[in-house]
């Protein structure tokens, strides 16, 4: 989502200088948090005190939502007091409440001092709650379209709550499953599914189901691998996928969004290429 080069300009001055004033600086995330819309949502923020005396100060939050040109002030309420010993580096979460959105839509958190001073701004990525939904029209809205095996049960907590029904594949035969899709999560060597379950997921492909096969945690003795990669068999294909990328399925965006890439993969392999650099 664009908004105007002058209001990032304005949201970085204004973040650098309140910093040089302030004695408590933010430290800048990774990326930015994703979250559903809805009440109470942990937003991650870590401050660091650079002086050589403690920091305590009250602390409130400002949101705002950007548009396609500009941002939109929506409110401040209060947090915390915070106290934050000279030299040292805290991690910290705060509830916030977000508006409901339709798509994906960038927000700001700016953390102020009682002063007044802003400290710094997280940007935050907030969703919509039924990402998942899509996920239905890639089985043709079918219930037995969509098989899933679940040992941790990891995938089907968040497939009944989106109200996706599909079929349990620990009450079935994987290799028989005739279905558009199946996804099998993580496994481990002491689930009842592990033995052999390469072969049968194999065969499944052969048979002409897609596959999106999710793995358990490395292991430190275990060979590097991609995040995830595609297996092509006689007439299908399997998509083998890090836990990682899947994890914290019912309330995490990026996993969801993540699953949809991998079954739309699935479906329809296409060969990997160089990354594009023109954007």
């Amino acid at each position: 989502m664009k908004f105007s080069r002058t209001w990032a300009l304005l949201v970085a001055a204004g973040c650098s200088s309140s910093i040089a004033r302030a004695q408590l600086q933010l430290v800048t995330n990774a990326g930015p948090p994703s979250v559903f819309f809805g009440e109470a949502k942990e937003i991650p923020v870590t401050f660091h005190n650079p002086a050589g005396q403690d920091f305590r100060s009250q602390i409130r939050t400002r949101m705002l939502q950007a548009s396609s040109a500009t941002a939109i002030p929506l409110g401040e309420s209060p947090w915390k007091e915070l106290r934050v010993l000279p030299r040292q580096t805290i991690l910290e979460s705060a509830p916030l409440d977000f508006p409901p959105v339709k798509a994906e839509t960038k927000f700001f958190v700016q953390w102020l001092e009682d002063t007044n001073r802003i400290i710094g701004t997280t940007e935050v990525l907030v969703y919509p709650t039924n990402l998942l939904h899509e996920l239905r029209l890639l089985v043709d809205e079918s219930w037995n379209n969509l098989g899933v095996l679940d040992p941790q049960n990891q995938l089907k907590p968040a497939l009944k709550q989106a109200a996706i029904g599909f079929v349990d594949l620990a009450q079935a035969e994987l290799a028989a499953f005739s279905g558009k899709l199946a996804v099998v999560g993580s496994c481990g060597p002491d689930d009842p599914e592990w033995s052999g379950l390469a072969d049968r997921i194999r065969a499944l492909a052969q048979n002409g189901t897609p596959v999106v096969w999710i793995q358990g945690p490395l292991r430190e003795r275990d060979k590097i691998r991609p995040s995830f990669y595609l297996v092509p068999q006689k007439q299908a294909a399997v998509v083998v996928v890090q836990p990682g990328l899947i994890a914290d399925l019912p309330l995490n965006p990026r996993s969801q969004l993540n699953l949809i890439q991998f079954c739309q993969l699935a479906l329809h392999p296409e060969s990997l290429s160089l990354p594009n650099q023109s954007r």
